[in-house]
């Protein structure tokens, strides 16, 4: 095969790696791919649909020698030091010019460090998010690429390309400045993460709060996404519930253990919103309930100290339904509004300039957090681009007044008897707390004027002061 022949380069087959090249291929872009495991390149060329140029290595000399010009190379790799491995294994391999893709869930302080010792070598370094799963890598992922505006340039053709589609529009845009691509990423994962516990929370109190069998939990996930609840993981969630373990024919999710891993991204996510200064209490919570829950031997005793929820939710189960549907939809908005204000802020905080409008635009099809709501929110912003917190449109205050009635309901009989909804109620302090003309915090800081004299503020004058109150 003759040099120069090779449109688009990949580092790493696994499952994501394998899927997006054989995407790039069926939109008639040849594509090369390594991995050490010889056994990964050929499934790689024998998955290829017939008559696209697709081949598979294993040494990355044998790939960079068959790249046309400027090289446009991406890695999926697991984040920290297999990034930095593989870049410093393609410094002597490269030129000037070419482009470095790192399509993994980097965090994006490391992405900015990569940037600025590349780009010194004449290289252009990318961080992109790429979200869907491996089924999206395939068929459409929601891509988020950002950094080196000349590089996207190069690379946006093929982005454009393989990308979602919605109405006709790639879900794909450039994100912004320096890392603005893993950290647009890095919040859709906290976002992700807090959606996913509302889920949860919202399943156990179908489950156990008013005792509906996995055939019923299908049914009512299934009226939800086929109405205003439509989205991924509701849909997924819908499928989970039938799905037969193989090994007991019992239904699968009845099998599974209840303590959930994570990646490190929804803890990011929280971390470096409290750095800005951006409260996310939904996301925090949906981090600390994946932390407790693999606290498993711990809680077993607690439950026989204490004795779990027995008692079931005293509501006509109709009712309840409706009323946890409309829970689960105010709780949503929320955690969206607060990702999306994260967004906001850092783009000015850390001058990453990012889009918000597009942000969500890109949202709306091929990512895990996909959902019809993100369509009501791509107007807000379209109407408003400057918006700094989705909760303050009109259309979606009509929305979350029309619900917040049924979230108190929830959030009463959940805690009468005693079921844990650490999400449901951020969710609603949130809201409670975001819409108040006055908060308590005017004695916190009386009171740590009293004990560090670290001054106030008052309501009739400006300034600082303070008192000497003992």
């Amino acid at each position: 095969m003759a040099n120069n022949l090779f449109d688009f380069g990949m580092i790493g087959l696994g499952v994501m790696g394998r899927n997006l090249l054989l995407n790039m291929a069926d939109h008639g872009f040849s594509v090369i791919g390594f991995d050490k495991d010889p056994q990964k390149g050929t499934a790689l060329e024998s998955s290829a649909t017939a008559g696209t140029i697709v081949k598979g290595v294993t040494t990355l000399a044998e790939m960079i020698n068959q790249m046309q010009r400027p090289r446009k190379i991406m890695m999926l790799v697991p984040a920290g030091k297999p990034v930095d491995d593989v870049v410093n294994d393609l410094l002597p391999l490269v030129d000037k010019g070419d482009i470095v893709i790192d399509g993994g869930n980097s965090h994006y302080t490391d992405t900015l460090r990569r940037v600025k010792y590349l780009e010194e070598k004449g290289i252009h370094f990318m961080g992109v998010g790429v979200s869907g799963g491996e089924h999206g890598a395939r068929t459409g992922p929601s891509i988020m690429p950002g950094g080196d505006s000349e590089a996207y340039a190069n690379v946006r053709t093929i982005l454009e390309a393989v990308a979602a589609k919605v109405n006709g529009s790639a879900c794909v845009a450039y994100m912004g400045k320096g890392a603005a691509g893993h950290y647009v990423k890095m919040v859709h994962n906290g976002i992700e993460y807090a959606i996913m516990q509302l889920i949860s929370e919202t399943y156990d109190l179908l489950h156990r709060g008013i005792g509906l069998d996995n055939d019923e939990l299908h049914k009512v996930f299934k009226d939800w996404n086929d109405g205003e609840l439509q989205s991924f993981l509701v849909e997924i969630t819908r499928d989970i519930f039938l799905k037969e373990d193989d090994k007991t024919k019992n239904r699968l999710v009845d099998m599974i253990l209840d303590k959930a891993g994570s990646k490190g991204t929804g803890k990011w996510t929280s971390q470096d919103a409290m750095d800005l200064a951006v409260p996310l209490p939904v996301i925090d919570m949906a981090v600390a309930m994946r932390d407790l829950s693999s606290y498993k031997d711990e809680r077993l005793q607690a439950a026989k100290l204490y004795k779990g929820p027995g008692t079931s939710i005293e509501v006509p189960r109709e009712v309840f339904i409706q009323q946890l549907g409309d829970a689960l939809y105010f709780a949503t908005i929320i955690c969206y509004a607060q990702g999306l204000a994260m967004l906001y802020k850092a783009s000015s905080e850390l001058d990453m300039q990012i889009p918000i409008a597009d942000v969500v635009r890109i949202w709306r099809g091929g990512c895990i957090i996909r959902s019809t709501l993100l369509e009501t929110f791509y107007s807000a912003y379209q109407a408003n681009p400057k918006l700094s917190n989705i909760l303050l449109d009109p259309n979606v205050a009509k929305l979350l007044q029309a619900k917040k009635q049924h979230l108190r309901n929830v959030i009463m009989h959940a805690t009468q008897t005693g079921y844990s909804i650490a999400g449901l109620i951020s969710s609603l302090s949130y809201f409670d707390a975001y819409r108040s003309e006055r908060m308590p915090t005017n004695l916190i800081q009386a009171q740590r004027d009293y004990f560090g004299a670290h001054t106030y503020q008052r309501i009739d004058m400006p300034g600082s002061f303070h008192t000497e109150w003992s």
